[in-house]
């Protein structure tokens, strides 16, 4: 049987994965529906009925071809709006617009820095890409600095992400900073900030009130606070402009749903419509964390490390039988395992509380 040896040191060291089917009436604690408008239906309508006057449902060719609806550029001009950005694309997912961004950008006389914590599918394009690759140590602007001044003459890419998925810290503004003062080109992976995070919960550059430049790239991702599927870049109108004329993913792929694109339009207009009681609600639930758990969330990611891949599965089957899901993230996703709980919208104040007061009980 192929893979039979490698399967069976996976299910030893308590790292096995599986799809599995969860009761619907479990409360959804895992997921990254930050802002919980998966559940609004009336999200799905508005999306349902803007595709229904379109005389295609599905872009049925690559964005470059004849792939590129009127539903695309209207959510584009609106992310630019919103952001303060020249031009934007959509992409397929998350994963395919890092593949976009790094495989194609990264070229043989350039330098990438990249965080050691970026999300795997970053990594796995820093395997595809021609120049050099040089990772600093997680959030450490210092260290980033202390590398760079190490080069000169080079194109200098610099790689973070607003929120980091797995701990929920933030990058701090300095890595702005760092990327002027150098004339390097900044890529801010902002999947877990977007819709989470600044004044107007637009993600990290909002956050830290940062000025968009020419050399700022923002990439988004439309499954998690947006409650749909797929992705966007947003940029300089050059950068962007290269991207469509280099970047695979992008030539090569069939164009973003258009139904997943016009539900991340009615969310964004969503969030932007309602951002002071989203906003209210997630100070809320941070201090629900702080006076239950005593652990500042500036995120609504919720990491408990437990160290022991064995017993976060256990945890969270215990979790399971009391009627919650959350997560039980091990190595290699992690270098120690944590408990992964989203502190999300949609739950109520009661039933959070009630969460929380189970989960001391068990892990305490």
């Amino acid at each position: 049987m192929f893979y039979k040896n490698e399967l069976a040191a996976i299910k030893r060291s308590n790292r096995f994965r599986e799809r599995k089917l969860y009761e619907d009436n479990l409360l959804d604690l895992a997921s990254n529906d930050y802002l919980g408008l998966s559940s609004k239906k009336e999200l799905f309508e508005s999306a349902y009925e803007l595709v229904s006057k379109e005389k295609f449902t599905s872009p049925k060719a690559s964005i470059i071809v004849n792939g590129y609806s009127s539903i695309h550029k209207q959510f584009e001009d609106k992310l630019c709006e919103v952001n303060g950005f020249e031009d934007g694309i959509v992409v397929g997912s998350g994963f395919l617009a890092n593949i976009s961004l790094i495989e194609s950008m990264v070229r043989k006389k350039d330098i990438l820095f990249i965080d050691e914590q970026y999300h795997a599918s970053g990594v796995l394009s820093t395997k595809l890409s021609q120049g050099k690759i040089v990772f600093f140590k997680h959030n450490d602007c210092s260290d980033l600095e202390d590398k760079i001044s190490k080069y000169s003459n080079k194109r200098i890419i610099i790689a973070i992400e607003g929120v980091y998925s797995m701990m929920g810290d933030i990058a701090p503004k300095e890595f702005n900073d760092i990327a002027l003062r150098y004339n390097a080109i900044l890529i801010v992976d902002e999947a877990h900030s977007s819709g989470v995070i600044g004044d107007n919960l637009l993600g990290w550059y909002d956050y830290h009130n940062i000025k968009i430049e020419q050399n700022h790239i923002k990439m988004g991702t439309l499954g998690k606070a947006y409650g749909s599927y797929g992705a966007y870049i947003l940029a300089s109108k050059h950068i962007v402009s290269y991207l469509v004329n280099r970047a695979k993913p992008i030539i090569y792929s069939t164009a973003l749903s258009l139904f997943d694109t016009a539900l991340g339009l009615i969310s964004l207009e969503y969030i932007i419509n309602n951002k002071g009681i989203l906003k209210k609600q997630i100070k809320e639930y941070q201090k629900i964390v702080k006076d239950k758990l005593d652990i500042k969330m500036d995120s609504l990611i919720l990491p408990i490390i437990i160290n022991n891949n064995k017993e976060v599965l256990e945890i969270q089957e215990r979790l399971i039988v009391k009627g919650y899901i959350i997560g039980a993230i091990r190595q290699p996703t992690v270098k120690q395992a944590i408990l992964r709980i989203i502190v999300k919208l949609d739950i109520s104040n009661k039933d959070m509380i009630e969460f929380f007061f189970n989960l001391n009980r068990i892990i305490r």
